[in-house]
């Protein structure tokens, strides 16, 4: 029997048609005894099987495996929760693989950008598995630190990029391989968002330079991870690194980060010779079609939102330009979505994985070079809340 607790509501639980691995909330850690039990009450329905935790640490202890750390701006916000347990919470969700009873533990933190790599690494230090929401560091180099300390306590570790798991993305990318299209040639994508910067506190996580704030952190992975499946995944590519990059950055003059950022990834090192023409905002609301394809015969578009798209169209063309054919399709499932790769997690723990073959750490890497160098031409700098040795 299948059970979902945290990503779907209640009568959807037993209607994924998932039977191999089984997820349940096990425990939630805040600042407080109080507020994680408020949380339990709020979100998961005051199930008395569920812990709850005053500190991070206990959940790191918790006899538990398998540690999520999940940031503001996605589930939480959606079941009604308080800003301030919102961005406090650390929440606890194990899976269960049908045929062994092994029990696994998902850790789902709600701290900013800046702390992942403090959260984490104390997450694996414990010997705990880990999958870290996006962006799953601040830059490279605290990543490397991660993966490094993932294989010294043989832990598997993924960044949270749930888009890559979802039926449509997976299905996009096969009509991508299959080559009906021809090679792709230019990609434009883009995620924004109206956070009404001059109404919100200068301490809100979008604005403030310690949280990570900014369209680039936040929002930009979302179009990057479009230009990682059609671009870098591509057998044409065969897992090329970017050849250039270019960018540009307005800030905003409220505290320095960036409210507008566009930026163009050429992959151009093997048989594909593509560029990727990727933007983001903090100030603008989102646009559809969020995501568009072209290849040399035809498009691919991808309506809004692009983080969990529900429909696609495809365009096929002849040497005119004339369409030849149109072919649209409108996916429907229940859940979030968050679900898809809480699957691959489990499956992946459970056959002793230490990484995802759909976004593994080689992604992860490429996704934190490419932000490092946009950030490096504007002196986007992200104050680090612990000592550590890496800097942008």
């Amino acid at each position: 029997m299948l059970r979902i607790f945290s990503l779907t509501p209640r009568p959807l639980r037993d209607s994924r048609d998932v039977h191999d691995v089984v997820h349940k909330v096990a425990a939630v850690g805040s600042r407080s005894v109080e507020k994680a039990q408020q949380f339990i009450d709020t979100i998961a329905g005051g199930d008395k099987s569920i812990k709850a935790y005053g500190t991070y640490d206990e959940v790191y202890v918790d006899k538990v495996q398998l540690i999520e750390l999940l940031t503001s701006g996605m589930l939480i916000p959606r079941q009604g929760c308080g800003r301030h347990l919102y961005r406090s919470v650390i929440r606890l969700v194990g899976t269960v693989p049908k045929d062994n009873l092994i029990t696994i533990a998902y850790l789902i933190a709600g701290t900013p950008h800046t702390y992942h790599y403090e959260n984490a690494l104390a997450a694996i230090k414990a010997k705990k598995h880990v999958l870290c929401e996006k962006p799953v560091t601040s830059n490279a180099a605290e990543l490397r630190s991660l993966l490094a300390a993932a294989k010294e306590y043989n832990v598997f570790f993924m960044e949270a990029m749930w888009t890559r798991f979802q039926p449509l993305t997976l299905e996009v990318k096969k009509i991508i391989e299959e080559g009906s299209l021809g090679a792709p040639v230019v990609l434009h994508a883009d995620l924004s968002g109206d956070f009404d910067i001059y109404n919100i506190p200068k301490t809100h996580r979008i604005l403030d330079p310690a949280l990570g704030g900014g369209a680039i952190l936040d929002l930009g992975p979302y179009p990057l991870i479009w230009a990682i499946v059609a671009l870098y995944e591509n057998p044409l590519n065969k897992l090329s690194r970017f050849t250039n990059i270019s960018a540009s950055m307005l800030k905003t003059p409220l505290t320095n980060v960036d409210q507008n950022t566009s930026f163009t990834v050429t992959f151009a090192g093997a048989d594909l010779a593509a560029q990727a023409i990727l933007s983001c905002s903090i100030n603008l609301n989102a646009q559809s079609p969020g995501v568009n394809i072209r290849f040399e015969r035809g498009t691919i578009e991808i309506p809004a939102p692009i983080y969990c798209p529900k429909e696609y169209k495809v365009t096929y063309t002849g040497k005119g330009g004339e369409i030849v054919k149109e072919e649209r399709k409108v996916f429907e499932y229940v859940g979030g979505g968050w679900h898809f790769q809480a699957d691959e997690v489990a499956r992946c723990v459970r056959d002793g994985k230490k990484e995802s073959t759909l976004w593994g750490h080689n992604k992860s890497l490429l996704e934190m070079e490419i932000f490092d160098e946009v950030k490096l031409d504007f002196q986007c700098i992200f104050l680090i809340p612990t000592a550590q040795t890496c800097s942008t």
